[in-house]
């Protein structure tokens, strides 16, 4: 006999239903099974059968050590120098290629280093490009949350206006929306083109022909900034539309209040505007980290995670190494590694925003 609450809510179940069914097959049925093959060495396509081994994919990829060396001295003391004149330090791989006294360090590789004093310290990775990818996103999300939040909700500002064309505006700010992420990319790959490029170009007219042309996308020291801004200018509107929508669920009477009373705008945005806003940026500040975390299109089209794995991300990595290279425990160790940061870095979040009594 049917529960009084499964009756009272009968229709609810039905029409949720077929939601609920193709969510469960396509994204927490593979999410379980992702769980299952990362403690596995399942490959995509191998004659051999899955074998279970436990946390070792985890300690492949978050291994990290840190190696600290003295410099190299001759027979009198004195430190040798290398040819440019620095210190010469003793070869990491020495220390992390069968070596018994180190069995620890046992191949890892560097993935950067820093003096302090006469020492330098080493910090090495079983996975330097994992390390690195993990790095990137990072990177990534704490330049493009804040910097297309804050975008988006001047565009919003700046659009809710009752002006006269205005939904023309709108209409332009939320265009590169609608636009598939992969013809975007195409696009400011040829913007950002080292020989012909448009952003080149116009530096150069700007400069009066001053400024040397630089390959954006092909060297590391600017990929992943011309990446972060392409990625800002595309989904900017998206969020242009969600600050609207909370713009525009404060009551009309607050601003006269405050016009009233003589506020400035600083003061009607700070005391009124903001606080309206709150449950909305919450929504905003998750929205935008979850797709930041995300990123993958932009890195396949533009780069491939070069240049010297400068773009390589989270995302990229589990979708290179579960099909490029075959290894799907490997790329399902990398999403359920993500999932843990996502969520937990969510759950932080709404923490912080938290509405305290």
């Amino acid at each position: 006999m049917a529960s009084k609450f499964l009756k009272s809510n009968r229709t609810g179940w039905l029409m949720a239903g077929p939601a609920a069914a193709l969510i469960g097959c396509f994204v927490i049925l593979p999410f379980v099974f992702a769980i299952i093959l990362s403690f596995t060495n399942q490959r995509l396509v191998s004659p051999n059968a899955a074998e279970f081994t436990g946390l070792a994919n985890y300690r492949q990829l978050l291994g990290m050590a840190t190696l600290t060396l003295d410099p190299v001295k001759d027979e009198a003391g004195v430190v040798k120098l290398a040819a440019d004149g620095t210190p010469e330090y003793p070869a990491v791989r020495s220390f992390t290629r069968n070596n018994p006294d180190h069995p620890d360090l046992a191949g890892m590789r560097e993935w950067f280093s820093f003096d302090h004093g006469d020492s330098r310290t080493f910090i090495l990775a079983r996975d330097v490009v994992f390390m690195q990818a993990l790095l990137n996103t990072f990177i990534f999300v704490l330049v493009v949350a804040p910097l297309q939040g804050g975008l988006a909700l001047g565009l919003a500002l700046l659009i809710n206006q009752r002006l006269r064309g205005i939904n023309l505006f709108r209409a332009i700010y939320f265009m590169p929306v609608v636009v598939s992420i992969v013809v975007v990319s195409l696009l400011w790959r040829f913007i950002y083109d080292g020989q012909s490029g448009l952003l080149n170009n116009l530096l150069g007219a700007i400069s009066f022909g001053a400024m040397p042309k630089v390959d954006w996308l092909g060297n590391p020291n600017t990929a992943l900034g011309a990446i972060i801004l392409m990625s800002v200018w595309q989904a900017v509107g998206f969020h242009m539309v969600i600050w609207l929508s909370g713009l525009q669920t404060i009551s009309p009477t607050l601003y006269e209040a405050g016009a009233i009373e003589g506020a400035s705008k600083w003061q009607t945005f700070r005391y009124i505007t903001w606080p309206g806003l709150r449950n909305t940026a919450v929504l905003v500040l998750i929205v935008i980290t979850m797709q930041a975390f995300a990123l993958f299109a932009q890195i396949d089209v533009m780069t491939g995670g070069g240049p010297l794995d400068s773009t390589q991300t989270i995302v990229f990595q589990a979708v290179e190494r579960g099909y490029g290279k075959q290894d799907i425990s490997g790329g399902s160790t990398i999403s359920v590694i993500l999932f843990v940061i996502v969520l937990s870095i969510s759950m932080i979040q709404r923490w912080l925003t938290r509405e305290r009594t």
